[in-house]
């Protein structure tokens, strides 16, 4: 089986990764900084929400087509799909607002480990029973 709905999620979270990682360079541009965050708050944010993104979203991803390559239900898949895009635009939202704690960032990050736990689980368990055969 070839996956169609896990190479949706991966373009869609591409292009937000794209949109997260473009504000860095303008940002180095206007504050004149080449490198580091200069001592810029806003720009310490701005590396850290990438950085944040691109640790958790390729192993969601990964397990999502793993999820999906074990046949689970295409609308489950896609709420998982759905929920990590919804989940990483609210957490880079919050934390692109300010460093403290906010509830966009709360509960993306909420939404993020709830994707990581039902995929997890589900690789864990597809996994054991192909063994236990």
């Amino acid at each position: 089986m070839i996956p169609a709905i896990t190479p949706l999620y991966a373009g869609l979270l591409g292009f937000l990764f794209l949109a997260l990682s473009f504000r860095i360079p303008m940002l180095r541009l206007r504050l004149r900084v080449g490198i580091g965050d200069g001592g810029h708050p806003e720009l310490a944010r701005a590396i850290r929400v990438q950085a944040n993104f691109a640790e958790y979203v390729p192993l969601c991803l990964l397990l999502l087509w793993l999820v999906e390559l074990e046949g689970y239900s295409p609308w489950f898949v896609h709420c998982m799909g759905l929920l990590l895009l919804v989940a990483r635009g609210l957490h880079a939202y919050g934390l692109s607002r300010t460093a403290n704690a906010s509830r966009p960032r709360f509960l993306g990050t909420l939404l993020t480990f709830a994707v990581l736990l039902l995929t997890s689980g589900l690789a864990v368990l597809a996994a054991a029973l192909k063994l236990a055969q």
